[in-house]
């Protein structure tokens, strides 16, 4: 098989080695990761506290669209009406 070199940042090195599980390597990680599939797959990827942390971080991005929303409907129904 092929293969080639490729560049990588260290962050990016850290989080594709924490993924990988016994002697997996990097190629079947990245492979993975990027193959279009079943994401119930990644079910358990995240500690308690860190998917408490997304959980929050999409209900407050998702309660400030609904204001921006609003706040835009009030503007624009003031300049038709």
């Amino acid at each position: 098989m092929a293969t080639k070199n490729i560049s990588i940042t260290e962050e990016a090195y850290r989080r594709l080695s924490n993924l990988r599980k016994g002697n997996e390597s990097f190629s079947e990680i990245i492979i993975q990761v990027t193959q279009k599939g079943d994401w119930r797959k990644y079910f358990g990827i995240l500690s308690e506290e860190k998917a408490r942390v997304l959980e929050k971080s999409i209900a407050d991005g998702r309660k400030r669209q609904a204001e921006l929303h609003s706040q835009r409907s009030k503007e624009l129904q003031k300049v038709f009406t």
